[in-house]
């Protein structure tokens, strides 16, 4: 984690590229455990035998350009300095906690495998409303037929892609290979919320 001070001799952090301070998205991570969808995920992972603890959800400084992340035995990571909005991390937690749920329920899943990781990234997308139709327009998406599976695909492509283990192709290919099977697949949920 990187804090910068300011030059002037003074010591208040200042978050680079904008978002929030560590210590202001810890807090809001601590207010997104308390939205429904969270608590829902939450209680079927220790339901499927994965519980969660305190430290599981951290508030980091990214350099990468990113939001956030699920890593294997470390947890969630949410980029302060990527948020701006309790709905934005609202929105990390639950995607995040959709790949954990899903690292928890299948004992085989290998994040080296484009299939796995495109699977996961179509149900996290899918099934977090990263793809929300309101959130496709303030990102400057007018589609109004299709929106939500068009969005989910750029994103998996995008994420897919950034797994050194996948090139453009594969990704693409792995995506489309498991796209039915994944988007079709709601657990914990009874259908996408």
């Amino acid at each position: 984690m990187e804090e910068q001070h300011n030059p002037q001799g003074g010591n208040s952090p200042t978050v680079r590229g904008g978002g929030v301070s560590v210590k202001e998205c810890e807090n809001m991570i601590k207010r997104s455990l308390r939205t429904p969808t969270v608590k829902f995920l939450k209680e079927h992972m220790e339901k499927a035998g994965c519980n969660i603890s305190d430290n599981f959800m951290k508030a980091v400084h990214c350099d990468k350009q990113i939001s956030g992340g699920y890593l294997r035995g470390e947890g969630i990571m949410v980029c302060a300095n990527y948020m701006n909005l309790q709905d934005e991390v609202n929105q990390v937690v639950i995607h995040e906690l959709i790949h954990a749920y899903d690292d928890c329920r299948a004992a085989n899943l290998d994040w080296t495998n484009c299939a796995h990781h495109a699977c996961s990234e179509i149900r996290a997308g899918h099934l977090s409303g990263d793809c929300h139709y309101k959130r496709e327009i303030l990102r400057g998406f007018m589609k109004l037929r299709g929106h939500e599976q068009e969005c989910v695909r750029r994103r998996v492509m995008k994420s897919v892609m950034g797994n050194p283990h996948c090139s453009e192709a594969a990704a693409k290919d792995a995506m489309e290979a498991v796209w039915d099977v994944c988007y079709n697949d709601t657990k914990p949920f009874d259908r996408a919320p």
